[in-house]
C-alpha cells in the first residue's frame, strides 16, 4: 500500500485504512500509462521471468504489469485485507495462474536470494526508506535484475515552509531527483531512467476517485468518529497538492543491478 497523507495516516486503525483505500482501484498516485512507460525500460523479460510487486495494495498496477508481461508475478502487501481483494481482482482478470498475492512486510521479505528478475513498487518505498529499500531488496534480484519504484521527490531546491513540513514529517529523507539518483547509484544500480509522474496521476486516478466515494465511506462509518477526521486528512492532501504541485511529486526510478 502506498504512503498516503504523510505521517497523519499512521494515527488511524488498519481496518479504517483498508476500508477507505480498498474502495479505490489504486492506493496511491499513478496510472496504467506510467506503469507501462516504466516497463518499457526493462529488457529481456520472458514467460520464465519472476516479478515482485511490493506493497501491491489491491493490485491496480499489478494487473497492468500482468497485461504487459508474460512471466510470474508475486504481489506482497502488509494488509491481508488488501491481499484478499488483490486475489479477487487477479481472478476477475484471468491472471490467477501466474499472479499470486501474499501478506507480508517489505522489510522482511519471505523470499530466497536472487529470486526475481524485477522488483516493482509504486508509492511505497518511503515506508522502509529509499536507500534502505534499494539496498535490502537488491539481494533478492538476479544478476542484471531491475528495480522500478516511484518515490516522493522534490522538483526544486527550495519550497514553501508549509509543504516542506508536510512532506518531511511524512518522508524524513525526501530529497531532490538528482540526490535520489546518486543514492540509487551508491546502492549498486545503473540508472536506466527517471521520470516524474504527470499531474493526472494525482488528480484523475488518485484524488478524483476519492472524492467520488467519500460520502459513501462516511455513511458506512457513521458510528466511527475517526472516519471524518480521516477524510479531512485526505482532503487536506488534495488541497496541498493543488497549491504546491510545482514543488514535488512522485518520480519513477528504474535501475539495473551492476
Amino acid at each position: 500500500m502506498a504512503e498516503n497523507n504523510g505521517a497523519a495516516i499512521l494515527n488511524f486503525t488498519p481496518d479504517l485504512i483498508c476500508d477507505y483505500f480498498g474502495r479505490l482501484e489504486r492506493q496511491g498516485p499513478g496510472s496504467p500509462e506510467s506503469t507501462v512507460r516504466a516497463l518499457h525500460f526493462i529488457d529481456g523479460l520472458s514467460d520464465r521471468s519472476e516479478i515482485a510487486d511490493l506493497a501491491c495494495g489491491t493490485g491496480g498496477q499489478t494487473i497492468t504489469l500482468a497485461q504487459n508481461t508474460k512471466g510470474n508475478i508475486t504481489g506482497l502487501d502488509i494488509f491481508p485485507a488488501f491481499i484478499t481483494e488483490f486475489d479477487a481482482n487477479i481472478k476477475r482478470h484471468g491472471f490467477q495462474d501466474r499472479v499470486k498475492g501474499i501478506a507480508g512486510s517489505m522489510d522482511a521479505l519471505p523470499f530466497g536470494d536472487k529470486k526475481f528478475d524485477v522488483i516493482w513498487s509504486e508509492g511505497a518505498i518511503a515506508n522502509i526508506g529509499f536507500e534502505k529499500g534499494l539496498t535490502y531488496w537488491k539481494s533478492f534480484l538476479k544478476e542484471g535484475g531491475y528495480i522500478a519504484v516511484t518515490y516522493e521527490s522534490w522538483f526544486t531546491d527550495e519550497r514553501p515552509a508549509e509543504i516542506e513540513k508536510f512532506w518531511v514529517d511524512a518522508v524524513p529523507e525526501i530529497n531532490t531527483i538528482g540526490h535520489n539518483i546518486s543514492v540509487m547509484q551508491r546502492a549498486g544500480y545503473k540508472i536506466i531512467a527517471a521520470f516524474s509522474l504527470p499531474e493526472s496521476c494525482w488528480t484523475d486516478t488518485y484524488f478524483a476517485p476519492q472524492k467520488a466515494m467519500q460520502k459513501a465511506f462516511l455513511e458506512d462509518n457513521a458510528q466511527n468518529a475517526a472516519a471524518q477526521t480521516f477524510v479531512d486528512c485526505m482532503k487536506h492532501e488534495a488541497e496541498l497538492y493543488a497549491e504546491y504541485k510545482q514543488y514535488y511529486g512522485y518520480v519513477f526510478y528504474i535501475g539495473r543491478t551492476i
